[in-house]
């Protein structure tokens, strides 16, 4: 009888895993998506700006969402200040700097570059789950990294970089820091399960976009957007970002960072 339950339980988990494993890779094709869209934008949109407006709008939506249902307004409520302080933290490192640099540096390089700079962050999340979250990584997955970290070499080799596009690589380096440090601070909040992933990605969103607003009106200005440009933020606010996000966060509480690394490179 005890065999039996424990088969049962183990395949509730596997289903459950590959579940996750599933969102994460739907979440991964919507962001491949994102950077031709966020390229066209950026014709007409400042890069922090056009970041803000997206992550804003999204947020608002979320925070919508967040009312209109009880178990996330309940879950809100009972949050200690603790939780908050690592809503703001999360948010302000996976939404205002990963995000806000990643538009950046998309403004200054070719798409392919930033990505492929991008699909170093396995490399620094398995260091940092290693130390942070005692997550240790198989040999099959040492080797995905090594042979990325092979792959990158050979494109920049021998390139001579100018000034202009050191600029951006420094930058796409930055997003590449946030966005592993944020993969380990996301995997801690999301597999503690103490809140349902909308009401993380709700509250830790406008903490970020918030921010990244203020930071693009104040250096960049308010922009005239054409219909075109309101069609590619509302598109990106609500498909790739308010959903990808919530998906995303919903697999984190299942699925280890390094291996949600892998899948998004």
């Amino acid at each position: 009888m005890q065999e039996e339950e424990n088969e049962i339980e183990t395949r509730s988990s596997f289903r459950t895993y590959l579940m996750a494993v599933i969102l994460a890779l739907i979440v991964t094709a919507l962001w491949a998506s994102s950077w031709v869209i966020i390229k066209f934008g950026l014709e007409e949109i400042p890069p922090v700006t056009f970041a803000g407006l997206r992550y804003g709008l999204a947020a608002a939506i979320l925070l919508g969402l967040i009312l209109a249902n009880k178990e996330s307004r309940n879950a809100v409520r009972k949050q200690h200040r603790r939780w908050w302080s690592a809503m703001a933290g999360y948010g302000i490192l996976f939404v205002t700097i990963t995000q806000g640099t990643q538009f950046l540096a998309l403004s200054l390089l070719p798409a392919i570059t930033v990505s492929l700079i991008l699909n170093l962050t396995p490399i620094v999340v398995l260091i940092l789950s290693v130390g942070l979250l005692r997550e240790r990584p198989s040999l099959d997955q040492i080797g995905f990294i090594l042979l990325g970290i092979i792959g990158i070499a050979i494109y920049f080799y021998p390139k001579d970089l100018g000034e202009l596009v050191l600029f951006g690589v420094l930058v796409t380096v930055v997003a590449l820091s946030a966005n592993s440090l944020s993969a380990v601070v996301g995997r801690a909040i999301n597999r503690s399960r103490s809140a349902p992933a909308l009401t993380i990605t709700g509250i830790s969103m406008t903490f970020g976009a918030l921010i990244l607003l203020i930071w693009g009106f104040v250096t960049e200005g308010v922009p005239a957007l054409s219909l075109t440009s309101w069609t590619y933020i509302i598109w990106l606010s609500m498909v790739n970002t308010a959903l990808a996000f919530t998906l995303w966060n919903k697999a984190m509480q299942y699925i280890r960072a390094i291996d949600m690394s892998l899948i998004q490179s």
